[in-house]
């Protein structure tokens, strides 16, 4: 076992994701939303009038747009309901805005990012760091030889004031509009925090920037916005992670994640999500993709009572190629839908999708996708490939692929396979002297280890131990 591996096993794991802070804000709206929330929000912020007229066209596109019901196989979203969450929690922050030192932050804040790791994993693998506590980022900071170089790293609220004309061009306007679905237009109507990020021409940002996001309130609803604007020949990696605590109150999880790859350029996005059972996870994600350039998708996602969680892209250039790699892991009363759309849209562009799924203990999980290749899109290839591991005969798994083909010289493969722990492969390895538990640890390590591998140590090392712990059931 590697040194990583012995440290992770030393880590109280459980202990940094489920504790709980009692709830200590300095503002926040009532529950439901009106569109007197949506002004005290926007008022709250200090927000130019553009921002608030998109605010108020989101939220009447919401309140006339039907709840999806209709979707085969989809997690049940009966008990999703607006009026009971509280969407905007401003946390107890002397100053207004991110702080750049951990020692500005309140002791309650800075002891809960301490114990999820965020200052030491800065201080070794990063390039920068947000932390998002409730509905606001309360940390913000860039390593400064990245700063020269004219890299922008720092919260959304901020970057509405500071670079307004790129926010106003690019804030759901393109790629998420908020007419896609109705969470992307809830999302439009009360989004709050979040990422922005920005990377000049030809500048490569060698090291993982990160954001983590973290729900303490019991009840809340939690909707950041994540921008990303890669220009021409640049390169970036965008790490984000989520956590929340459990309650008996549901919590909503909202968030739109919008990012413009420009010729020539590449961005990965990973993200290691750990949300609490009672949380409804629901994002809305997608990349445009210009000419040569690439992008990657890297998710782990576990943790939540129902998520739905379809990341998008849009290859637009000739050439453009996109990469998308998933983890899914249902226990207990979890629902975990997830997969990948592109859509290609130019000549020789291609593009990968690779999904593996664990169900336990009735648990289960879904790949839901969607390819489509337009007409004039010749040359193009789409590979597809879905792996589901199931524990019992209590577990399910479904693929549902669609693929939607207009044009004739393109390559096209979809693979899937479904299949059970089988006894045989734990007798041999309890022969070899591990125990029950241990062996099926040791396949469902192996199941994965094509996508941790994709991560950074650090976190392929947090993601293995949060699947053991959802196989102890430990979490949520």
């Amino acid at each position: 076992m590697s040194s990583d591996q012995d440290h992770l096993k030393e880590t109280d794991t459980e202990a940094r994701f489920e504790f709980k802070k009692e709830q200590n804000s300095s503002f926040q709206t009532e529950k439901g939303l009106t569109e007197e929330t949506v002004r005290v929000i926007s008022e709250d912020k200090d927000e130019p009038e553009w921002m608030l007229q998109r605010r108020l066209r989101a939220l009447k596109q919401f309140q006339e747009m039907p709840m999806p019901t209709d979707w085969p196989g989809q997690p049940d979203l009966s008990e999703v309901d607006v009026n009971e969450i509280v969407p905007y929690i401003r946390p107890d922050v002397e100053t207004r805005g991110s702080v750049d030192d951990w020692t500005d932050l309140p002791d309650d804040i800075k002891d809960t990012f301490d114990k999820l790791g965020i200052p030491e994993a800065e201080k070794n693998a990063l390039s920068g760091v947000g932390a998002q506590y409730e509905s606001e980022v309360v940390y913000q900071n860039m390593q400064e030889r990245w700063q020269e170089k004219g890299v922008v790293f720092m919260n959304m609220d901020q970057a509405v004031q500071e670079h307004e004309d790129i926010v106003k061009e690019y804030f759901m306007t393109k790629c998420v509009p908020p007419s896609d679905n109705k969470f992307a237009a809830l999302h439009g109507a009360i989004w709050s925090g979040g990422s922005f990020v920005y990377v000049p021409e030809d500048t490569t940002v060698d090291m993982p920037v990160q954001a983590y996001f973290r729900m303490n309130s019991e009840g809340m609803g939690q909707f950041e916005h994540t921008l990303i604007v890669a220009e021409e020949g640049s390169e970036v990696h965008y790490i984000e992670g989520c956590s929340a605590p459990k309650y008996s109150a549901f919590n909503l999880h909202s968030g739109g994640v919008e990012v413009f790859v420009g010729e020539d350029a590449h961005v990965q996005y990973s993200t290691v999500q750990n949300w609490s059972k009672n949380t409804y996870n629901l994002n809305t994600k997608r990349a445009i993709v210009e000419k040569n350039g690439r992008m990657e998708w890297i998710s782990g996602s576990m943790g939540s009572k129902a998520t739905m969680l379809y990341p998008a892209t849009i290859l637009k250039g000739r050439g453009a190629s996109d990469n998308h790699i998933t983890i899914a892991f249902a226990g207990e009363g979890q629902n975990i839908d997830t997969g990948a759309k592109v859509y290609h849209n130019a000549p020789d562009t291609k593009s990968t999708i690779e999904s593996k799924s664990i169900s336990k203990d009735g648990g289960r999980t879904n790949y839901r996708g969607l390819v489509h290749i337009s007409e004039g899109a010749e040359n193009s290839s789409t590979a597809v490939e879905c792996d589901a591991l199931m524990f019992d005969n209590e577990s399910t798994s479904d693929t549902m692929p669609y693929m939607e083909i207009n044009e004739s010289t393109v390559d096209v493969a979809h693979e899937a396979t479904v299949g059970k722990i089988g006894d045989e492969d734990i007798f041999y390895l309890q022969s070899r002297g591990l125990d029950d538990d241990d062996a099926k640890q040791m396949i469902v390590s192996g199941f994965i280890e094509p996508i941790t591998e994709e991560l950074p140590i650090e976190y392929a090392v947090e993601l293995n131990r949060l699947v053991e712990l959802e196989m102890e059931g430990s979490l949520g």
